[in-house]
């Protein structure tokens, strides 16, 4: 019989030799980059995409300079199941090992997008729908979740007032039910403070009646200094019983508003138009910032039970209906001069 032993030996060395070459070249490979080149290339692994389709996305790109090479490191590594979706910024200069750690680590692009004050459900939805963050329709089902709405005992269909306005990050797989929880927390951060709860039950008011009355004081000013007047004209009527006349809730209860309130629209029958019905409407009308909610918990000390813009952004306030009327003459019936 044939003296097996200097075949198993030769056999042992060459796949030691092809066992430590192949190790090498993955070694030059790993802390190779494709090129020198810095410049950021913004790759977008889409949901259920392969490792092979990543790899020929990457070699298109020109991310990396060998996608077969590439999948091999990956399979060795043992993370061909753990690439995550999303949105990526990266370089031809970086190393397929921190490529490779950047994709299963899901370190995604964050995208920036402001969220104004005043703002309703409607226009917050268009903005992320146009931001390429949310689906429109998701957005707004989104923010009927009983869940949600239960959480601060909410009373409405929605979160409407509720979704703080701020600068938030968010990134495209972030999914609407993420943006909207996101924006409640932070609302939850922000306003449902036990100071302000506090002053909201010492002014025998409900904290959404305070968020309700902030929204509207949101929507009739953008000057800061005129809040607290705005809150004390709505305070007061709201002590009188009288109808707090705000244009805002009209515009609110009519749909497809052309920028036009017309004289019919003063009429309609919606429990948000206070120009039929007493009192509060039965939610906000938009997201308040903190200063309006301010305002509504510290209504400036004033008679003044009517307020007329004088369409430069400020308001004449008066506190009988024979100089309301007179200011509705200067500021709004007689041509504009200059």
């Amino acid at each position: 019989m044939r003296n097996l032993k200097p075949i198993l030996t030769l056999t042992a060395v060459v796949l030691t030799l092809v066992s430590l070459t192949f190790g090498s070249v993955f070694l030059v490979y790993v802390n190779q980059a494709a090129s020198n080149n810095k410049a950021e290339v913004m790759i977008n692994v889409e949901p259920g995409m392969s490792l092979t389709q990543v790899a020929n996305l990457l070699t298109t790109k020109k991310i990396i300079a060998n996608s077969t090479t590439f999948r091999i490191y990956t399979y060795l590594k043992g993370k061909q199941r753990d690439i995550q979706a999303g949105e990526y910024l990266l370089s031809p200069s970086l190393k397929p090992e921190v490529i490779l750690n950047k994709l299963t680590s899901g370190e995604t692009v964050a995208h920036t997008i402001t969220i104004p004050e005043g703002f309703r459900i409607l226009e917050i939805a268009d903005l992320f729908a146009a931001a390429g963050l949310a689906n429109r329709n998701r957005f707004i089902e989104a923010t009927q979740d009983p869940e949600l709405l239960k959480r601060l005992k909410i009373p409405t269909a929605d979160l409407e007032g509720y979704l703080f306005p701020d600068t938030y990050q968010f990134r495209r797989q972030s999914g609407e039910k993420e943006i909207v929880r996101t924006m409640l927390s932070n609302f939850e951060k922000r306003l449902f403070k036990s100071k302000y709860i506090e002053q909201a039950k010492s002014l025998d008011m409900t904290f959404h009646e305070v968020i309700t009355l902030a929204s509207l004081i949101e929507k009739e000013t953008g000057l800061p200094k005129e809040r607290p007047l705005i809150s004390s004209v709505f305070h007061n009527r709201l002590k009188r019983k009288m109808l707090l006349q705000t244009d805002p809730t009209v515009i609110y209860a009519l749909t497809g508003f052309d920028g036009n309130i017309r004289k019919k629209d003063l009429s309609i029958d919606s429990p948000y138009n206070t120009y039929v019905y007493k009192g509060l409407p039965p939610g906000p009308i938009a997201s308040p910032g903190e200063s309006s909610v301010i305002a509504a918990l510290n209504p400036a000390i004033s008679k003044a039970l009517f307020f007329v813009s004088r369409q430069d952004g400020s308001h004449q306030f008066s506190t009988n209906l024979t100089d309301h009327n007179k200011a509705v003459v200067k500021y709004q019936l007689q041509p504009a001069k200059g």
